[in-house]
This record gives C-alpha cells, structure tokens and sequence, in this order.
C-alpha cells in the first residue's frame, strides 16, 4: 500500500469512525445504557486518527513532493485542533452534564471537515 492510499483509507475511517460516535455520543447524552467505557474508547481512536492522517498527510509532501492545496491542509489540520479544543473542555465544570453531547458535535464536526477536505476540490 501506497502512502497516498493509507492517506485516503484513513480519511474514510476518520469520516466513518467520528460520524458512528459522533451520533452514538449524542445518544448516549439521551440514554444513559449507551453511556459505556468502549464508547469513550471508540471516540479516542476515531479521533486519534486526526493524527494519523496528518502524519501521513506531511510524509506524502515531503517524500512525493505533491504540491498542497492549502485548503486540504486547512481543513485536515482543523480536525486536530477541533481535537484539542474537546479535550480542553473536557473538565470544565459547564459541561459536566453535558460531556457526551460535547464530543457528540465535537465528533459530527470533525466528520464534516474530513468530508469537506476529501472533496475539496470535486465541488
């Protein structure tokens, strides 16, 4: 496998994985039986693979020397921020009650900027 397909197969798991926790989250704010450990442990790796992707992202640059679009990066790059800025959240004593919906969003956003950094350029 090419590192230009691992870039791609894990764009879709990013969109994929985040949109599956993104709702399983939201759910869960709702109905407390969802609100189990394997769903944080799911949305660590759904969100985890931000990172992935970005590292694979700069290793096509570097060793293929493709030219970037910079709003691929822009978008790619939000999604780690988009990270962070749950993350940060997590604490916050506004949100305690509200923690599944938190990454919920958190997670359908993040699903929408790897979608709209996949097809930035078939609009």
């Amino acid at each position: 496998m090419t590192l230009t397909e691992l870039h791609e197969v894990l764009a879709w798991f990013l969109v994929l994985s985040n949109a599956v926790v993104g709702v399983w989250a939201i759910a869960a704010q709702r109905f407390e039986p969802l609100r189990v450990r394997p769903l944080w442990w799911t949305i660590a790796v759904a969100q985890s693979s931000t990172f992935a992707i970005a590292i694979v992202g700069v290793l096509i640059v570097n060793r293929n020397g493709v030219e970037l679009d910079s709003f691929h990066a822009l978008y790619g790059f939000s999604t780690i921020i988009a990270v962070g800025i749950l993350y940060s959240y997590r604490g916050s004593p506004f949100v305690k009650d509200k923690l599944h919906l938190l990454y919920g969003v958190g997670s359908l956003f993040i699903t929408g900027l790897g979608i709209r950094a996949m097809f930035l350029g078939t609009s």
